[in-house]
């Protein structure tokens, strides 16, 4: 009798090489690291080879994996193909994210997504928190990853993320001068925040720079213009929180959770991709 190959099966072994971890591709699939491992064996043990190499630290994929991963992503788009028919319309999926909350994430998320379903067109939008979840609410998008405000609940926990003062460690503060920041305009949530500690702990500040995304924030930091209130895990190496060595006041710590309305199994399937990809990340 002729061995087949198991649809579900090919699908984790895909899982676990775009996203390199058993964990994340058990989360990503909504099962268990020990059933997606079970998978992964039963394959191997199909094809008379070894696929991954499992590590502590990192999951790699062995030659005759890397051989078997284009045959593997032909087959899964032959079987997608077949059950939509080749003249079925590219699904969609309009995702929000917020600025503070993409940081690093935004690069690897996206590489994961497209690896996972070339057929699904993505719509990314980022801005505010605020204004991602007004736009959720108001139905014109599938699913926004946001920082937790005021009393919004629901929604699922993708990391928390501590906040500090960042900037270049060739920073100069004059004493007796309003101190420099840079941050995003209004409404930003967290300008609202380091403005609120500061006005609280009697520390005149005066905005040195606001831009009008994260990134140009961070440039400012980075160019020695400003302090910048981000969390760790968005500043870059080049920043050091000067937080403690200055006496500001702590920031705290915010959540960053994933809204959505999506039901159907293929969107479903890359939003648990992209909350893998978030708890992956060092906080």
């Amino acid at each position: 009798m002729t061995a087949t190959l198991d649809i579900a099966t090919v699908q984790a072994f895909l899982l676990v090489a775009d996203l390199q971890s058993f964990t994340r591709a058990a989360e990503a699939l909504g099962t268990t690291q020990a059933a997606v491992s079970l998978k992964l064996q039963r394959l191997e043990a199909l094809l008379g080879k070894r696929l991954v190499e499992r590590s502590p630290r990192a999951v790699r994929l062995t030659a005759d994996g890397a051989a078997f991963l284009d045959r593997a992503r032909a087959l899964i788009a032959a079987h997608d193909r077949a059950l939509s028919g080749e003249a079925a319309t590219a699904q969609s999926l309009s995702l929000g994210i917020s600025d503070h909350a993409a940081g690093p994430e935004l690069v690897p998320l996206l590489e994961r997504l497209h690896a996972m379903s070339a057929n699904l067109t993505l719509a990314v939008t980022i801005g505010f928190s605020r204004e991602m979840q007004d736009a959720y609410d108001a139905g014109e998008l599938d699913a926004v990853i946001v920082r937790q405000e005021g009393s919004r609940r629901g929604g699922e926990k993708l990391a928390e993320d501590e906040f500090g003062w960042f900037a270049a460690r060739r920073l100069t503060l004059p004493k007796g001068e309003p101190l420099p920041l840079a941050t995003l305009a209004p409404p930003c949530g967290v300008r609202a925040i380091a403005v609120r500690a500061l006005d609280r702990a009697g520390i005149a500040w005066r905005e040195r720079f606001v831009g009008g995304g994260v990134a140009a924030v961070v440039a400012a930091a980075l160019a020695g213009l400003a302090i910048a209130p981000l969390a760790r895990r968005i500043a870059p190496p080049g920043l050091v929180d000067i937080g403690p060595a200055q006496k500001l006041p702590k920031l705290g710590s915010s959540k960053v959770m994933l809204h959505s309305k999506v039901s159907d199994p293929a969107k479903l399937a890359a939003l648990r991709a992209v909350a893998a990809t978030f708890r992956s990340m060092p906080a």
